[in-house]
């Protein structure tokens, strides 16, 4: 088909495409787990139907670190497999997205030689499982490197540092490129559809009733093979089918919040350790550096939004006077933030941060499988685990796994810089422009531009261009969907978002036939959800002296 485009306006045809044919596969969630597999499967020549109940990577898929990494402190833990299967498939990543897993040097400060050869010893071992090669091997640095190379971090209390490579993603983008080259493949994908009920033939699920987010249509969606792929909600679509369905996944919290990159002026991708000796990561992205994550386990009922506590926000930023010359930072500091669930398999008496990242499988009594658990960075080998199982339920033979192809906007040699300085008009866009468009768009960034290079706000980062493509290419339907998960402008552009949330929103409405109480209210909303985000300020200030 070699079609990439999700196309916000198409909905009718969508919808048809959905309830005109049996699928050999229903893939319900549309998060990296979800996307995974139907790429996967779509490429193996299943015909395939995806369908999402919110936006596409609306919830955990992307609400991560934006880390392609293999989890080093797994490695403490014990867990081998799991940190050889990420490590390598750091690789995979990379081969398929180049834009979407950009090498970094990670740094780990260290206060003694001993500390220092600690984690060195710790690192070699990490390399080697994830067959590391030799330009990309770790080196250290001693104090006047670190004066050099990191001159915020305090070289009396850290002499010396570990440096080691990782790459840096874009979650929600990485979702959006594996969907979109699932849909190349074939695949029938549609966000904003809720599967509220199982259709049955017997003691076998055969489809589902999924009601339309914007619309209220129902619709029946029939497949030969169901996979319920939706994180944190896995066990309520796992109840559709039984509904005494058995607990099986522990909801662990994590928070990450941004702070100005002039306030924390870090150049490389630094750890930290916590006061209760957890890891965190303080992560540049442009003119911000965020911090993240916590890990505590969730019981609340705000699963798409997890709140944003007062006491996870002194967490994170606790380390920073521990470890870097700034100023003190507080929550009056933070200009941006977000919270996600992870869904992991619950094991009993463990804390949240104490459990492991494996994912797991298991079959319903209808045949729907379920995965769930895992960890960013494997998406494409879990796809692989879910093929397989999918292969043994159905007795069918499903070939070889596609293997690392290169996804949309991924076909080049992974040289961002040279990609942006090869942007048309380059010398006309506003300083950084071009880099974050490549970041982002990958070897699209040119498609992008084409459709508007002017920016939506005077001297901003955020292209009019991007608004059409959101809406032509990407299946964004609200201001939500364009703001956080398609220009990242509310996490990643805070000094811009508020002023651009007019234009985007008129461009927007004026593709989608937004009237002027529609596009008010979409603007409204998404006001709303920046403030609920930062809403942890006010209580900072109510505990202030």
């Amino acid at each position: 088909m070699n079609d990439t485009a999700l196309d916000a306006r198409k909905r009718r045809p969508l919808l048809d495409a959905l309830t005109e044919t049996e699928f050999d596969l229903l893939v319900i969630g549309g998060g990296i787990t979800g996307a995974g597999v139907a790429r996967d499967a779509a490429l193996r020549g299943l015909s395939v139907a995806l369908v999402e109940a919110e936006d596409f990577a609306a919830g955990t898929s992307n609400r991560s670190s934006k880390l392609i990494h293999g989890g080093l402190r797994y490695l403490a833990m014990g867990d081998v497999a799991l940190v050889r299967e990420t490590a390598l498939e750091r690789k995979a990543v990379h081969a398929m997205a180049p834009h979407l897993a950009e090498p970094c040097w990670m740094m780990v400060p260290a206060r003694s030689r001993a500390s220092l050869l600690k984690f060195m010893a710790g690192i070699t071992v990490y390399e080697k499982l994830g067959a590391v090669e030799e330009r990309d091997l770790h080196r250290t640095w001693n104090t006047a490197e670190l004066a050099r190379e990191e001159p915020v971090i305090d070289r009396e209390a850290f002499p010396f540092a570990c440096v080691y490579r990782e790459y840096l993603t874009d979650d929600a983008r990485l979702v959006l490129a594996t969907l979109r080259a699932a849909r190349a493949a074939g695949a029938v994908v549609a966000s904003q559809l809720r599967a509220e009920a199982m259709l049955r033939e017997g003691d076998r699920i055969h489809g589902i009733e999924a009601v339309c987010g914007l619309s209220g249509e129902r619709i029946a969606i029939r497949a030969r093979t169901l996979v319920n792929a939706t994180g944190p909600w896995a066990e309520e679509v796992a109840r559709l089918e039984q509904v005494d369905e058995e607990s099986r996944l522990h909801l662990s919290k994590g928070v990450h919040i941004v702070l100005p990159a002039e306030r924390l002026p870090l150049k490389h991708l630094v750890v930290m350790n916590t006061a209760d000796k957890r890891s965190i990561f303080a992560i540049p992205h442009g003119d911000t550096v965020y911090l993240g994550t916590t890990d505590t386990s969730y019981h609340g009922d705000r699963r798409l939004w997890p709140e944003i506590d007062l006491e996870d926000v002194t967490y994170l930023l606790e380390p920073i006077a521990r470890y870097c010359r700034v100023p003190p930072l507080g929550p009056e500091d933070v200009v941006a933030a977000w919270s996600g669930l992870r869904p992991l398999i619950a094991q009993p008496g463990k804390a949240a941060k104490e459990m492991s990242r494996k994912d797991e499988i298991w079959t319903g009594p209808g045949g729907m499988l379920t995965i769930a658990g895992g960890k960013l960075t494997g998406f494409r080998k879990m796809a692989e685990d879910v093929l397989d199982a999918v292969a043994r339920e159905t007795g069918r033979s499903l070939g070889a796994a596609p293997g690392p192809t290169p996804i949309p906007g991924g076909a080049f040699d992974g040289d961002l810089e040279a990609l942006a300085r090869r942007l048309p008009g380059v010398g006309n866009l506003p300083a950084g422009a071009p880099l974050r468009l490549a970041r982002l768009y990958g070897t699209e960034a040119a498609s992008v531009l084409e459709l508007g290079a002017e920016p939506l706000v005077p001297g901003g980062q955020v292209m009019l261009g991007e608004v059409d493509w959101s809406v032509s290419m990407e299946a964004a339907h609200s201001l939500e969907d364009l703001i956080y998960r398609r220009t990242r402008a509310a996490w990643f552009s805070p000094q811009e978002c508020a002023a651009l949330l007019e234009p985007a929103a008129r461009r927007m409405g004026a593709l989608l036939g937004w009237s002027e109480a529609e596009r008010a209210r979409q603007i409204a909303a998404v006001r709303a959800r920046i403030d609920d985000e930062l809403s942890f300020r006010e209580s900072a200030a109510v505990t202030s002296p």
